[in-house]
């Protein structure tokens, strides 16, 4: 684990795998931090170099005023991998890290190889929606939205014998700060990349749980379909949060993308 000065604050990161590997770097969701992708990091470090941290609002990174934008989470990308020197790199986000890569790809697709996006929309949700949401924390705290996030995270029919650990991410959810979740919030309402993504030239692989209650699995293949010769797959027994439920897979498909984008 390490730190390093933004512009708009501190970044916590973490770096693993050998440093002249192929690098790799991991966006965390909403409402949650870097150790999303431990079981992926797992999976992939060996040969790669791995790169996590929180992004704005999350984690142990800091909390700047909301409201946030999803260009906001780009430039934070973009200043994190040049204090790394990373020039070219591989770029997988989940969620709202998905939105932030598709941001990063079509600003600046001269610093990717590939990119891989999970669980993630174009547009995601309403402004209806997103606003209730920031207005219910902001009332009553994470608390407020917790039983219901965590159901789209984790739906019953993937729950069977993981009490424990839902109950140890829904403690997550709860310890994230409120205003980085209403900025992010804000984000996610405010964006929509739909005309944007077919602008999108880098090698790109899509992914979505089966079971997400988040971004369906019809939602996330409409963003794909705009992607030009971009590939769509589906991890049976996941939700909206893959690299959780089956990490092992996420790492398999991301590997073969990146590996197949590296050699053309």
């Amino acid at each position: 684990m390490a730190f390093a000065a933004l512009s708009y604050g501190v970044v916590r990161y973490r770096v693993i795998g050998p440093r002249d590997a192929p690098a790799l770097v991991l966006v965390n969701s909403l409402g949650t931090d870097l150790c999303i992708w431990d079981g992926v990091v797992d999976q992939l470090a060996t040969d790669h170099y791995v790169i996590t941290y929180d992004k704005r609002g999350h984690g142990l990174s800091s909390v700047p005023p909301a409201p946030y934008a999803i260009a906001d989470l780009s430039r934070d990308l973009l200043e994190l991998v040049d204090h790394l020197g990373l020039d070219r790199f591989a770029l997988a986000g989940v969620s709202v890290g998905g939105m932030v890569a598709m941001r990063f790809a079509i600003d600046h697709p001269e610093r990717l190889a590939s990119v891989v996006l999970c669980d993630t929309a174009a547009r995601i949700g309403d402004a209806a929606t997103w606003n209730a949401r920031i207005d219910a924390i902001r009332q009553d705290g994470m608390a407020a939205i917790a039983d219901a996030v965590l159901l789209r995270w984790f739906p019953l029919s993937i729950r069977a014998g993981r009490d424990a650990e839902i109950a140890g991410w829904r403690n997550l959810l709860l310890r994230s700060p409120v205003e980085g979740y209403a900025g992010t919030c804000a984000a996610l309402r405010d964006a929509d990349l739909s005309a944007a993504v077919a602008g999108i030239s880098v090698p790109t692989l899509v992914v979505v749980g089966a079971e997400d209650k988040s971004t369906s699995p019809d939602l996330v293949r409409a963003t794909a379909d705009h992607i030009p010769g971009a590939r769509f797959e589906v991890i049976t027994g996941a939700g909206h949060i893959p690299s959780i439920d089956r990490p092992a897979e996420l790492a398999r498909l991301i590997r073969k993308h990146v590996e197949e984008a590296a050699h053309g």
